[in-house]
């Protein structure tokens, strides 16, 4: 697995994360329970939005870590 898609996979995994936390928030009807998951959510999707900047300046500079454009351009092949 390279960089690229270990990055990929990760962001993927903080976007999944994010949106179970706001999902437990929306379900419960404990209020302490639905601020903690609120504030789960809004802590996670603050390293969601760090990391996922990180890996666009990094295929900016290395374009071989570009996952997405490297599938489609193979496939055009």
């Amino acid at each position: 697995m390279t960089v690229g898609t270990k990055m990929h996979t990760t962001l993927n995994s903080l976007r999944s994360v994010h949106a179970d936390l706001k999902t437990y928030a929306l379900e419960t009807d404990d209020q302490q329970a639905k601020q903690m998951f609120t504030d789960y959510a809004n802590q996670i999707e603050q390293i969601k939005n760090g990391f996922e900047g990180r890996v666009n300046y990094i295929e900016q500079q290395e374009p071989q870590y570009q996952v997405y454009n490297q599938n489609n351009q193979n496939k055009q092949k």
